[in-house]
């Protein structure tokens, strides 16, 4: 700004380091509720694995893959929760570049308040200086030229050593004044070149603070999807587990072990036979039963 007292630009780029730091901290913050829902999820799924009946007198076969699909259930909770665990170090992570970022920049503040301090009340001061050689100094040099002329015109000479001091004072008290504002205007010359090297290494310092954020912003997104992908391909291995113990499911082999497990033998009961108990004393020949017929599968 041509205003040397504005510090409108500085306080834009600090605004803009105040809203790069508030946009981390939200990330942060979404990484944290995004845990707390793996976290929810996985013991939900765990515990769905662990205390809901499923199949549970199914046998042989289908039972292994039964026991699979349960136990990678159980592994897709837990990798939910161990990711719910990565989220919430990432977002620590998050937590701890941003205030280490705002720790180094608060340095750099302090220097820059400082410096702006100081150059306003030097600058207020200067303008202080300038303005009463403004209005002193013409009026000073017009005593002192009345001065000198009164002296060609005194009529004693006490008169004359009385305008003499008067007028040695008057020249004095303006070369006083002028050195002054002299030395004021160097200073400030001084302060505002100390103040504009402060300004841009504060600059560089705010612009290089500003590519790692947002490098470290851009680097913690990618992470975060990775890691969400990462998620899904580690769930999918543990259901294509399930898919491949499916596929090691044989219905005539459960059905045979069902039979052998339960089996009572080979043999089918022999067919009931008609005996006349009736006519006691007809001597009959029984009938008899005939064989028992082995029964297929």
């Amino acid at each position: 700004s041509t205003d040397l007292t504005s510090t409108v630009g500085y306080d834009s780029i600090i605004q803009h380091l105040n809203d790069g730091r508030k946009n981390c901290k939200e990330f942060e913050d979404f990484l944290k509720e995004r845990a707390i829902i793996e976290e929810k999820y996985g013991k939900e799924l765990i515990n769905l694995s662990k205390k809901k009946p499923c199949g549970q007198t199914e046998l042989n076969t289908l039972k292994r893959s039964l026991d699979v699909f349960k136990q990678q259930i159980d592994n897709v909770g837990q990798g939910h929760i161990q990711l719910a665990q990565t989220l919430r170090e990432e977002a620590k992570k998050m937590e701890d570049f941003r205030e280490k970022q705002k720790l180094h920049r608060k340095k750099i503040e302090l220097i820059m308040e400082a410096i702006h301090k100081n150059r306003n009340l030097q600058y207020k001061k200067t303008m202080e200086v300038r303005q009463m050689c403004c209005c002193f100094l013409p009026l000073g040099l017009l005593c002192y030229w009345w001065c000198t002329q009164a002296l060609l015109h005194l009529p004693c000479l006490s008169h004359f050593w009385q305008l003499f001091l008067k007028l040695a004072q008057t020249k004095s008290a303006l070369e006083d004044t002028d050195r002054s504002y002299q030395q004021s205007v160097t200073t400030m010359e001084k302060i505002r070149e100390e103040w504009q090297n402060e300004h841009i290494k504060a600059c560089e310092f705010f612009e290089t603070q500003e590519c790692e954020r947002i490098n470290y912003f851009r680097n913690a997104l990618w992470l975060h999807v990775n890691q969400l992908s990462l998620g899904c391909v580690q769930n999918d291995e543990k259901y294509e587990d399930i898919r491949k113990s499916l596929e090691m499911c044989s219905i005539e082999k459960d059905v045979d072990f069902f039979v052998n497990l339960r089996k009572t033998g080979s043999l089918a009961p022999a067919p009931v036979v008609y005996e006349n108990y009736y006519n006691a004393q007809r001597n009959m020949t029984p009938v008899r039963s005939p064989a028992p017929v082995p029964i297929s599968r």
